[in-house]
This record gives C-alpha cells, sequence and structure tokens, in this order.
C-alpha cells in the first residue's frame, strides 16, 4: 500500500522527469540523419587492417563535408553516412578512408538517399507509432470489459487503456530526452535504428502494464461491491503481488541490454541504452505510475 499512499508524489516525480525530457529535446534537439534527411551512404572494407575511427573522422574535416557519421560495420570495413556527394567530393572520400593509398580498401556500396525517400520514412514511422498506440487502447478496452463497467467500480474499460498509453509516453518522452543528451554531447543521430527502439520501448512498456493490469482484473473479478477503499486496497494488493515478478522480469531484460551497450558493435550502442532506458522507465511506470493514475481516476469518478 505504500505506493497507493504516496500515489501524488510518484506522479509528481514523473511529470517531472517528463518536463525535464520535453527540456532537453527542445532545447538540444535531435541529429537526424540520412535516413530522414537524404543524403549519401558510403560503406568499405579494408583488405588488410581497419584504422582507427577517431583518426579517419579527424582526416575527413578536411573536406568539409559537414556532419560526417562513421560506423564500424563487421570486423574490417565503415559505413560514412554524409549530405549528397558529386563524383569529385566522392573519389576524394574514399581518398582520405584510405589514408591517401597507405591502405587497401573495396568500395562496398554508394547510395544516394533523396529526401522525398526520408519524408516517406518520416511518415511511416508516425503512422507505425499512432496504430501501435490505437491497437493497445483496443485490446486493453477489450480485455477489461467484464470488470470494468462505470456502474459497478467507476473506471470504464477505456480508461485503462487511455492510462496505458500515457505511461507509454512517459517512457518514450524520457526515453527520447536522454537521445537528445547523446545526440547533443556525443553525435547520435536519428535513424530507422531509433524508430526500432522507440516501437520495443512500447512493446515493452506496455507488457509490464499489462502485467499489472491483469492482476487488478483478477482481484476486482472477486469482489461483488467495490468503493473507493477497497478499490484502492485492491490496487495495493495487486501491486504487492505482482511487483517481485515484473522487476525480476524486467531485471533479466536490462541486464541483456547493459552487456550488449558495453560490450556489443558500436553502431548499435545507442539502440541499445535507448532500450535499456525504455525497459528501466516502464517497469517504474507500470508500478508507480499506472495503478497510481487508475486509483486517481477512480477518487475523481467516485465524487462524481
Amino acid at each position: 500500500m505504500f505506493i497507493v499512499k504516496n500515489k501524488k508524489i510518484f506522479v509528481l516525480l514523473s511529470t517531472v522527469l517528463v518536463a525535464v525530457s520535453i527540456i532537453l529535446i527542445s532545447v538540444f534537439g535531435l541529429k537526424v540523419s540520412i535516413d530522414f534527411k537524404g543524403g549519401a551512404l558510403t560503406e568499405v572494407a579494408y583488405d588488410t587492417v581497419r584504422p582507427d575511427q577517431e583518426t579517419l573522422s579527424e582526416n575527413l574535416k578536411v573536406l568539409e563535408l559537414g556532419s560526417v557519421l562513421i560506423q564500424p560495420t563487421g570486423d574490417m570495413g565503415y559505413i560514412v553516412k554524409s549530405r549528397d556527394l558529386s563524383d569529385t567530393e566522392h573519389t576524394a572520400l574514399l581518398k582520405v578512408l584510405s589514408l591517401d593509398g597507405a591502405n587497401s580498401l573495396k568500395e562496398v556500396n554508394f547510395n544516394s538517399i533523396g529526401p522525398s525517400v526520408g519524408r516517406e520514412l518520416t511518415r511511416k514511422a508516425i503512422v507505425a507509432v499512432i496504430l501501435v498506440s490505437l491497437a493497445i487502447i483496443f485490446f486493453i478496452a477489450y480485455a477489461f470489459r467484464k470488470v470494468s463497467s462505470a456502474g459497478r467500480q467507476g473506471v470504464a474499460s477505456w480508461q485503462y487503456g487511455l492510462i496505458a498509453i500515457v505511461t507509454l509516453l512517459h517512457d518514450v518522452i524520457i526515453s527520447v530526452g536522454l537521445f537528445a543528451l547523446l545526440s547533443h554531447y556525443y553525435g547520435a543521430e536519428l535513424d530507422t535504428l531509433f524508430v526500432v527502439a522507440v516501437l520495443t520501448v512500447l512493446g515493452l512498456s506496455v507488457s509490464d502494464t499489462i502485467v499489472i493490469f491483469d492482476r487488478i482484473r483478477e482481484n476486482l473479478s472477486k469482489e461483488s461491491k467495490i468503493d473507493k477503499a477497497n478499490f484502492s486496497q485492491i490496487i495495493g494488493d495487486s501491486l504487492n503481488q505482482s511487483f517481485a515478478r515484473s522487476i525480476a522480469t524486467s531485471l533479466t531484460v536490462i541486464l541483456a541490454l547493459l552487456a550488449l551497450v558495453f560490450f556489443g558493435p558500436t553502431s548499435t550502442k545507442y539502440f541499445a541504452i535507448m532500450l535499456t532506458a525504455g525497459m528501466f522507465f516502464g517497469t517504474y511506470s507500470s508500478i508507480f505510475l499506472a495503478s497510481p493514475l487508475l486509483v486517481l481516476v477512480h477518487e475523481r469518478q467516485m465524487k462524481k
């Protein structure tokens, strides 16, 4: 019952975290990769020794190509993302990547992505997030249709779904706020992996919330009459029954993601950080935000 008794404190803490994240996103912004704004992608593979990434980044500055992202691929290659390149700039880029011919390399791939492709990817990403959110609302509303009639307990089934979406927005906004810091200080770019990370965070977060809500549903169905007092008691008991399971399940996933952060390839490092943050705050919101919000909604409905 500790969480239910201090529900307003936890809701306030979540509000502060979301507000700080929005400020970080507004102040720092997000660096957009060529996946969305268009540009050139060059992939090379070295025959013998792959040069140091920092050395290449420093040497590429003389070409004045603006923001250039170098990502390791495989054991002997790099993927270079930049703005659109002319034939002369393309040739100069390969020359720098080979350290003026000191290292033998092979150009594996060279693609130019136009702005129209980037706009299409942006549109599809937004549509995907909206559709997933709507599907979650409808699923939860359907699952809770039998125990959440407004006349019986004061909380309609669609409100369970709406609370789940609020917790999802909480998790995604805080994760994106963290990404804004990474983007500002370490040059992380918003690419297709970022969209995959956001969709994955949605799935991981809602799974925790549904576990808690499902236990609440089971306990509510056992009661013939529900009022303000025993509703809060049922929420507290449900949290006590599922708290340890939720924490243990999430911790195993977070440990695996941390291994990917520290020992995985550089190309997926920011992706793993996003997932780790999303999983952590998803677990927090399922326990310390979703359930308190449910109690607050019920109290408001009972007053009416």
